[in-house]
């Protein structure tokens, strides 16, 4: 994700007791959802309590994944979970942000060299035409869990819509491989 450039700094957004948020750059009240989306653009944003003046930027990011994981968006795994949570108190606490930080930094990098290297293989080669054919059979295949809805947002897919076709298990085992050769070459790239 790239990161916000704008000049004039996060934008400030006031939390009030009635629990609304409010932008004091476009001066309209938002949601959370708003915010989520602003996070996912790269803008940055400070949140303070309108009484206080306390910095709750933290409190209302924390908020804002509990939304995103009730909304069946889970992405963090229970053992994970229950591993962040025993740190809590522990010595290594103080460590722990920084290690979190710098691997979500080397996830992003690694996706953007994996993104690359997916791109190199298109453009020519022996294997070109198969990793192209393979990629639009994953693509298929994510899109058949982002169905849209008439809102424009992504809604569970209904019985009644057709499923995607099934993908055999030999073109499965041959993505496998070739996930594992390209994550090979992503591994050599980074070091």
């Amino acid at each position: 994700m790239a990161k916000s450039s704008n000049p004039s700094g996060p934008v400030t957004i006031k939390k009030y007791a009635n629990r609304r948020l409010y932008n004091t750059e476009s001066s309209s009240y938002i949601t959370l959802e708003f915010l989520a989306q602003m996070t996912r653009e790269g803008r940055e944003f400070k949140v303070i309590d309108a009484k206080s003046e306390e910095d709750i930027t933290h409190n209302i990011l924390t908020q804002i994944i509990m939304e995103e994981e009730n909304r069946g968006q889970t992405m963090l795994p229970v053992g994970f979970l229950r591993e962040l949570i025993s740190l809590y108190g522990d010595s290594m606490q103080s460590v722990v942000p920084q290690y979190l930080e710098a691997s979500m930094e080397a996830f992003r990098r690694n996706q953007s060299q994996f993104q690359q290297a997916m791109q190199g293989a298109f453009t020519g080669g022996p294997f070109a035409d198969l990793a192209k054919r393979n990629m639009e059979m994953m693509e298929a295949a994510a899109e058949a869990f982002k169905v849209k809805g008439t809102s424009g947002k992504a809604t569970p897919p209904t019985k009644a819509e057709t499923p995607a076709p099934a993908v055999p298990k030999d073109d499965i085992l041959a993505l496998k491989e070739q996930m594992a050769a390209l994550q090979a070459k992503i591994d050599k790239i980074g070091k």
